[in-house]
């Protein structure tokens, strides 16, 4: 069985952050989610675990870091072209979401760009052509 990765994340506002992740492109799946948490499925190896703030402290003795003024970890969807990063994007533009609130990246083998959630959690979608990377990393390594 592949490993999957679930990625908890506290949210202000359960019933937003939901309509957010699906108009993103996840799916909630009701099995896994009631009144306090949203399990939203990206792949099936990927998930999201929208979680109250009540809910998430059942996990953590630690205070709850206000994802809008700090950051501890920056998540990253892969996406299977260029077109899809923008599609991503501009999705969570339209769902309320902050579109670009890092710079791009723009390599002849690489394109990325990002969002930020309701609650200032961000995210990076990127496409690779691997064929050109190694074609670049060979030449570099000549």
């Amino acid at each position: 069985m592949p490993r999957m990765i679930f990625v908890n994340l506290p949210v202000t506002d359960l019933k937003r952050a939901t309509a957010f992740y699906e108009a993103v492109g996840a799916v909630r799946n009701p099995q896994f989610s009631d009144e306090t948490a949203s399990c939203m499925v990206f792949s099936e190896t990927i998930f999201a675990m929208l979680l109250t703030h009540d809910k998430f402290r059942q996990f953590t003795p630690k205070p709850i870091s206000d994802a809008r003024t700090s950051n501890q970890v920056l998540f990253c969807l892969s996406a299977d072209s260029r077109n899809e990063v923008d599609e991503i994007v501009g999705k969570a533009e339209a769902a309320g979401g902050v579109a670009d609130p890092g710079p791009k990246d723009e390599y002849s083998f690489m394109y990325g760009r990002s969002f930020e959630d309701p609650d200032g959690h961000m995210w990076g979608v990127n496409w690779m052509d691997l064929a050109a990377f190694a074609a670049q990393s060979d030449m570099a390594d000549a």
